[in-house]
């Protein structure tokens, strides 16, 4: 039984086992299922809050359909996987379960999976139509999840010249780029909140907790940076050895 499918009662186990308020692993031991295929399930299908049984097994009906369809015009053909032996649907079932997990910090479900196919690829790039054959969308959501993770600072295009085509590439150090990104935004909710105290006046209740606010920021912040300046030069010592 473990290694076999979820069914559509299990997934009602599991809503029940959520709502009743268990552990992951309770559900697991319920289901005599391993825990890492109950927490697969229920971050790929919504996370903790939003898991619904009947939604959940439609969707994996669905995917299910879409990896076994035949058409070479809609069946994405790994060619990275096949390199280093690695199977099909355990690849597509890593990008769908990171992409939840992305989502999970805010980031929107079109841009997460972009953000995971392009993690996935060894190259570390796609081209716009390399996208819409593995993630089997329209496109026009790839042009709009591309744009949003450039203004993001996640990803950044380059010229094919080659192909005469676009290139979405994620960088090295795309963490450093994004906590930076993240960290700007901080920095300005902390003068704003700098401002707001000045403006309500220091002493009042509204003026101190604003002034808290900026200090716990700009604080946090400070250490953020400088922890990932740190390991940063770290991590191109290291490339610079490998």
């Amino acid at each position: 039984m473990p290694g076999e499918r979820l069914t559509h009662q299990d997934r009602r186990t599991i809503a029940a086992g959520l709502a009743a308020g268990l552990t992951y692993s309770d559900i697991a031991r319920g289901l005599q299922r391993p825990a890492s295929t109950v927490t697969r399930e229920i971050i790929r299908n919504g996370g903790p809050a939003g898991y619904r049984a009947d939604q959940a097994h439609q969707a994996t009906k669905r995917r299910a359909q879409r990896r076994t369809s035949t058409p070479s015009t809609s069946s994405p053909a790994p060619p990275a996987a096949a390199t280093y032996g690695r199977a099909a649907e355990a690849m597509h079932d890593f990008r769908e379960r990171f992409a939840a997990l992305l989502g999970g910090t805010g980031l929107p479900p079109m841009m997460s999976r972009v953000l995971a196919c392009l993690y996935a690829t060894d190259t570390g790039s796609l081209t716009s139509a390399e996208l819409v054959q593995q993630l089997q969308v329209s496109p026009a959501s790839i042009s709009k999840a591309v744009g949003y993770l450039e203004k993001q600072e996640l990803i950044r295009r380059e010229r094919d010249p080659r192909r005469r085509r676009e290139r979405y590439v994620i960088d090295e150090d795309v963490w450093y780029q994004a906590l930076l990104a993240s960290a700007r935004v901080n920095a300005e909710l902390a003068d704003t909140a700098e401002q707001g105290a000045k403006v309500l006046g220091a002493t009042t209740p509204g003026g101190a907790r604003l002034q808290d606010v900026s200090q716990f920021l700009g604080h946090v912040n400070h250490d953020i940076v400088h922890s990932a300046n740190h390991w940063r030069q770290i991590y191109c010592r290291r490339t610079a050895d490998r």
